[in-house]
């Protein structure tokens, strides 16, 4: 992890909008309303979507993805000038919350200023013209930012000086597909951007894991998610989301989604920090998935209750089933389906003052019930005689009885003040997710 990283992030709550669905309006001032809203959900973080001019040739619907990024310098016309953009921004900071804004640094669209001013920045087809590696992104062009001694450093000058002049105004960066450029160029807009911002967020969309095989076999620049954390403070948790979608679809236990969460604890730097989310603007709706408000409330707490910042797509709060469509006009669906506020306020409270960024953390699953157990142990001297908080998730709404590593007693529930008992090694779980603390056991070396 870099030196500079907070583990405190750790602690902390991501709310996403693409401004173009959030509201009617799909302008920056037409954001500010719903902020406070925002920011009593419980949100740190307001993450904007790409702010900038989406490109026209090659456009795919009726406005193109946000992704198809025409000019790193300027804002989106459709959503307003740069003076409401500053407005929004403000008003993000005036309610104690940053804000982050989306980079796309491995494509621009294909009539991008960029490609206009300097067309030797891009990677080149055998046939000498313009392309893509991802046939699938067919409304983009590929940057090339060089090979390690021949890097492309005009390129680098000039995406490092576009990130230090949105760093004067915000406070991070979402890094779109940040595996397909190379981490030394990461790590050196990090420490340029850390002048202007010393406290900026970096945080990386990393890939899946079986697409990042199959572009590494391609012979693409697409790096590990060990390497990404030499530059970044957050990563996507995109290395296990095949697992869960599987285990969503009825194809993977939960037991095995879980061992897979295991390994990250394993696998990463020390303070390494996952975002967990159950749904984004690339994935569908977990609603859409699973509507059951019970299920929803449990597959809730868990994403809370896992080490690493959590992220809300927005829409979430209120059980959205649409997936809106990044290329066309298509507002979020704001018909409360349930209610999920409140639970996300007092998971949030839970997430700031008692989870810590240097619990140790590990998972046990009863595939049977499709209950997930897990246990984040505050290893800290000054943790008190309560350093274990406990979380028990039954994904399927059930009651059910399920084993716990705790003493037999009477716990209270952290989430809504209700008694929880553990007789005979098992908790009494009613369906409703459950978060206690309660004393470690004794631990053998």
């Amino acid at each position: 992890m870099p030196a500079d990283t907070n583990p405190m992030l750790q602690k902390q709550v991501i709310y996403s909008i693409f401004v173009r669905n959030h509201t009617k309006e799909g302008t920056f001032l037409s954001v500010i309303p719903d902020l406070d809203r925002i920011r009593d959900l419980g949100v740190d973080v307001v993450w904007l979507m790409p702010i900038h001019p989406t490109g026209e040739k090659g456009r795919k619907g009726a406005l193109g993805s946000p992704y198809a990024n025409r000019d790193y310098r300027a804002v989106n016309p459709e959503y307003g000038t740069l003076d409401d953009f500053r407005q929004l921004v403000d008003a993000i900071h005036a309610r104690g919350m940053r804000c982050i804004i989306d980079v796309v640094y491995n494509h621009t669209s294909p009539d991008s200023v960029l490609f206009e001013q300097h067309p030797e920045f891009f990677y080149r087809k055998p046939d000498g013209n313009p392309g893509n590696h991802v046939g699938d992104w067919s409304d983009v062009i590929d940057l090339d930012y060089g090979t390690p001694g021949n890097w492309n450093k005009p390129l680098w000058d000039y995406q490092i000086e576009s990130l230090c002049y949105w760093a004067t105004m915000v406070d991070g960066f979402r890094c779109d597909v940040a595996s397909f450029v190379p981490v030394e160029f990461w790590k050196a807009a990090r420490k340029a951007v850390a002048k202007v911002r010393p406290d900026a967020i970096w945080l990386a969309e990393t890939v899946h894991r079986s697409f990042g095989k199959a572009c590494r076999a391609l012979g693409m620049c697409c790096a590990r998610d060990t390497e990404a954390f030499e530059a970044f403070d957050i990563e996507y948790s995109y290395d296990v989301q095949e697992t869960f979608d599987n285990y969503l679809r009825g194809k993977a236990t939960l037991s095995h989604y879980l061992d897979l969460v295991d390994f990250q604890d394993c696998a990463y730097p020390a303070y390494y920090n996952k975002l967990r989310y159950l749904e984004n603007h690339d994935l569908p709706r977990i609603a859409g998935w699973d509507s059951d408000p019970r299920d929803l409330r449990n597959l809730t707490a868990m994403a809370y209750f896992l080490k690493g910042t959590t992220l809300l797509y927005a829409g979430q709060e209120v059980a959205a089933e649409h997936q809106p469509s990044l290329f066309d006009r298509d507002t979020v669906d704001w018909t409360v389906r349930c209610d999920l506020s409140g639970l996300m306020r007092t998971l949030y409270g839970i997430k700031r003052d008692v989870l810590q960024p240097t619990d140790y953390c590990h998972a046990t699953a009863d595939d049977e019930k499709n209950v997930a157990v897990i246990y984040r142990d505050d290893i800290r001297e000054e943790a008190g005689e309560t350093p274990r908080t406990v979380g028990a998730f039954s994904l399927k709404g059930e009651a059910a009885r399920v084993a716990v590593d705790v003493a037999d007693g009477t716990y209270k529930n952290l989430i809504d003040g209700s008694d929880v008992t553990v007789s005979d090694g098992e908790l009494a779980c009613d369906g409703e997710p459950v978060i206690m603390r309660c004393p470690r056991p004794e631990l053998a070396v």
